[in-house]
């Protein structure tokens, strides 16, 4: 700590105490080191995230035991904290589930009796914690309800609003614009950054009821898909290894994976077949 501070006054002549004067921010910053995650905190993170892909009802007190019962010294408070830094949370209802940033509008829930029959009528938005071998990332995708194509995605190592809206200008940017947006009510999508997009677009905005995990049911089914059919069976070790891998498995998924609600055709073949029937028409 002596020779950062050596270090610090001497390329600017000033005490490290004057600086931070200066710029208004507390002398202690001055000796932070940002914190990597713990080798170990990652492999608790990795179990945590097939814990709640196989039980998402399962708040921390659950999810602590299961760990314990597998041999992991862990408390409560350990799993709470590993699951913020995750983004995931129990989906029973309860107050305060997904918390929107202050003063950010939240929007009613628009989808509820309403039949989805084509194509761009309604697109989702959700984002998902993706474990590697030595670290982890954020994946945003921005999906048609109708065909559960995914139209855009973006991968981030924070939990911020930017990856959020680059997915969805390339969504719109590519193909017509739909006329209901449905996302949960986190403060990624409740930001102005986000609703500005979609309302110069004229799209209406739809969110989800707290605790309403079915409200967005079919991302949440793609993100058991990518995770078991890719991201498990592939450990990938970097961010670029990662966005790679997402790159061919989304083509597949789109292209060549055959769903049963879709009766076995792929997202590509319904959506394409269905959108140019009604240019034609």
């Amino acid at each position: 700590m002596t020779e950062r501070k050596a270090m610090l006054t001497s390329q600017t002549g000033l005490s490290v105490t004057r600086q931070c004067q200066l710029l208004a921010v507390p002398r202690s910053s001055a000796y932070a080191r940002p914190q990597d995650v713990s080798t170990a905190d990652i492999d608790l993170m990795r179990q945590l995230d097939e814990l709640y892909l196989k039980w998402p009802f399962y708040g921390s007190r659950r999810l602590c035991a299961e760990l314990q019962q597998r041999g992991h010294r862990v408390n409560r408070k350990r799993v709470r904290r590993l699951m913020r830094q995750m983004g995931v949370r129990a989906i029973y209802p309860k107050p305060r589930t997904s918390q929107a940033g202050k003063g950010h509008k939240i929007y009613p829930y628009r989808l509820r009796g309403l039949p989805i029959t084509r194509p761009n009528q309604v697109w989702a938005s959700d984002i998902c914690y993706i474990p590697m071998g030595k670290g982890f990332m954020y994946l945003t995708v921005i999906m048609d309800w109708y065909s559960r194509r995914v139209l855009a995605w973006r991968l981030s190592n924070t939990l911020d609003t930017e990856a959020c809206v680059e997915a969805l200008e390339e969504a719109l940017g590519r193909y017509e614009a739909p006329e209901i947006f449905n996302t949960d009510q986190g403060a990624q999508y409740t930001s102005e950054a986000f609703t500005a997009v979609l309302h110069a677009h004229g799209v209406t905005i739809s969110m989800d009821g707290k605790g309403r995990w079915v409200d967005n049911v079919f991302v949440e089914r793609l993100w058991r898909s990518v995770k078991y059919e890719d991201v498990y069976l592939r450990a990938y070790e970097t961010p670029a290894a990662l966005r790679a891998g997402l790159t061919d498995y989304f083509m597949f998924y789109n292209t060549e994976r055959g769903h049963q609600t879709l009766n076995r055709r792929t997202p590509d073949a319904v959506y394409f077949a269905q959108t140019q029937v009604e240019t034609a028409a």
